[in-house]
């Protein structure tokens, strides 16, 4: 059984009480519930720290549990929503879907999900990566790159491109070299899930910011399914505003 764990934190710098968000007359907690929902997920939950969350997703017709408000990451949350499900035993994998991709296609989840089919096979970790097509997202700190090994294993993230190329000016690099993006959807075997949260924060993942370099400074296997589609996170009010022209276009 494959469980689609959404977490929802109320609270955001940039776009408070973000989950509730009007798009188009669904909020996008809603449209990213009903994305998941088109996977091949046996049960999909929104894990919350806010009651107005909880009523809300309840009252569409969706599953939440109320966490904790004092969760450092959203793996923290999913684990305490695993275990407020009562640790299902039949759950062989979790997917972590993003709270803020209301344009999540369904195929993306289906192709980690697909990674977890033999138990035999199945990783620690499985998450995402999409070629790098432009100089903009080769060079924004804000898109994670990656660099796999030859079995499809992640070696290292990082907000600058990797790996640097020698002799060659910046501009010339993605000519010369495929870079792949690291997406934030996430699939973990449960017990696995259990012994990342158990992880102090790495020097690593203090450099960058980015948690995956926790698991993998700890000996944890990440591995990457590539995917041509893009991730359409919603962080800011403009991204908001692009997201209904998104919408608006797809209805004409």
């Amino acid at each position: 059984m494959v469980l689609g764990l959404i977490p929802a934190r109320f609270a955001s710098t940039r776009l408070p009480g973000k989950p509730l968000v009007d798009l188009g007359g669904r909020s996008m907690i809603e449209r990213v519930v009903a994305q998941a929902r088109k996977a091949n997920l046996a049960r999909v939950v929104v894990a919350t720290d806010d009651e107005r969350i909880l009523q809300h997703v309840q009252a569409f017709g969706g599953e939440a549990v109320l966490t904790r408000p004092d969760h450092p990451s959203g793996t923290d949350r999913l684990w305490e929503a695993f275990q407020q499900l009562g640790s299902p035993a039949d759950v062989h994998c979790i997917v972590n879907i993003q709270g803020d991709e209301p344009f999540i296609n369904p195929a993306q989840i289906n192709a980690l999900a697909a990674l977890f089919a033999d138990e035999a096979t199945a990783p620690d970790i499985a998450t995402l990566v999409k070629p790098v097509i432009s100089e903009e997202e080769l060079f924004s700190p804000h898109l994670p790159k990656v660099v796999l090994n030859q079995l499809g294993h992640a070696l290292y993230f990082s907000r600058h491109p990797l790996p640097y190329q020698r002799g060659r000016e910046p501009a010339e690099w993605l000519a010369h070299h495929r870079y792949l993006r690291h997406l934030g959807l996430y699939a973990y075997k449960p017990a696995v899930l259990a012994q990342l949260t158990r992880l102090p924060v790495s020097p690593l993942e203090a450099a960058e910011s980015l948690e995956q370099l926790r698991w993998l400074e700890a000996g944890f296997q990440i591995r990457c399914a590539e995917t041509e589609l893009d991730a359409f996170g919603i962080d800011t009010p403009e991204d908001v505003a692009r997201a209904v022209l998104r919408l608006m276009r797809n209805e004409e």
